[in-house]
């Protein structure tokens, strides 16, 4: 259920519909707009209906949410789009990112290098794995540990912030020390536990579209993170499994619109893991940020050719700073500003 409280309701009468929610066993997430504050209960329909709240001091109107995605739904905040702000850098309504930089943590060199070029070509975030997530157990899993510390020196260097991915609970804390913002992959999509720890966790999170899931799917997983009242969710669009088989995914660009109907989230697109390719990486960024993306997740390497993994789709990063421009162009196209300063 939807309670719409009242543009003069006071913190007082909000307050009370809350405890009101949460004296049935529901749980009470509060969205407070410029004008009006929207609570969203969760929990048994027909306990929340016996509440009576449409007569509630401050209620305006009780609605129900039809959809199976409560949290992430658009119309927990209709007319209002979710802006999260990572050390004043913003992602969502007319606020686009640039996340960039290698696919894998390989090195000092090769992480500072990158690191260095994006910051300079105009990137909002740096984006790097430490821990790997690969399809044959015998290809390098990444540095762990000592890819999180080449992370956090690539960040004092360039105070660009840190995008890493947690493939397991049980680094959590190592992760956490570091990233500013959480990635949770493809694979790992509906890995549940690991969704809720992640919320607990309290820094944003990049959820990544599984290479077989619906935008429903999608979306049920968020439910996992915004439940433990983390509200800072990004979904990624990344490419989903077809059956063609001239490219390594289907970039589903028809994701975008209809995930911002359904949703209140931002979204991002990944075009190197859908293309496989570098030369079809940028006229997939350029479409994904003309179609109304919040931001693109990209892969660059200062020698891609040399590197660990993922070489073939990874940007050379001496062609990043055009690039980069190019990209804004695409975003201003869509009414958006590249966010890589701090506001």
């Amino acid at each position: 259920m939807m309670i719409v409280m009242k543009p003069t309701a006071t913190e007082d009468q909000v307050q009370a519909v809350i405890e009101r929610i949460q004296s049935c066993g529901a749980r009470a997430h509060a969205s407070r707009g410029e004008e009006v504050t929207v609570i969203g209960a969760i929990g048994d329909r027909e306990h929340v209906a016996r509440l009576g709240l449409e007569g509630h001091d401050g209620v305006e109107q009780v609605v129900p949410i039809l959809k199976p995605f409560k949290l992430s739904s658009a119309q927990l905040k209709p007319g209002e789009r979710t802006v999260v702000e990572v050390d004043g850098r913003r992602i969502g309504g007319e606020h686009f990112s640039l996340i960039a930089g290698p696919c894998t943590v390989e090195s000092r060199d090769q992480t500072l290098t990158a690191a260095r070029i994006v910051a300079a070509g105009g990137a909002s975030l740096f984006r790097g794995g430490a821990y790997k997530p690969r399809s044959s157990p015998y290809s390098f899993q990444g540095l762990g540990q000592e890819g999180l510390r080449l992370l956090a020196e690539a960040k004092a260097q360039t105070g660009l912030p840190i995008v890493t991915e947690l493939m397991d609970a049980r680094d959590l804390e190592p992760v956490l020390e570091v990233a500013d913002v959480i990635q949770i992959g493809a694979r790992n999509m509906q890995n549940y536990a690991l969704l809720a720890e992640a919320g607990r966790a309290g820094l944003p999170v990049l959820l990544k579209r599984g290479l077989s899931a619906t935008l429903e799917e999608l979306l049920m997983a968020a439910e996992y993170v915004l439940k433990e009242g983390n509200s800072d969710v990004l979904l990624c669009e990344r490419g989903i499994r077809t059956f063609e088989t001239a490219y390594r995914f289907t970039l589903d660009l028809t994701a975008i619109p209809v995930l911002k109907e359904l949703s209140h989230l931002p979204v991002i697109v990944d075009p190197s893991h859908a293309a496989g390719r570098r030369s079809l990486v940028e006229p997939l960024s350029l479409a994904a940020a003309a179609a109304g993306a919040d931001g693109i997740i990209v892969e660059v390497h200062p020698e891609p050719d040399e590197a660990i993994c993922d070489g073939p789709q990874q940007l050379r990063a001496d062609g990043f700073a055009e690039y980069a421009e190019k990209v804004e162009r695409a975003a201003a196209v869509a009414g958006k500003v590249l966010s890589n300063t701090p506001a």
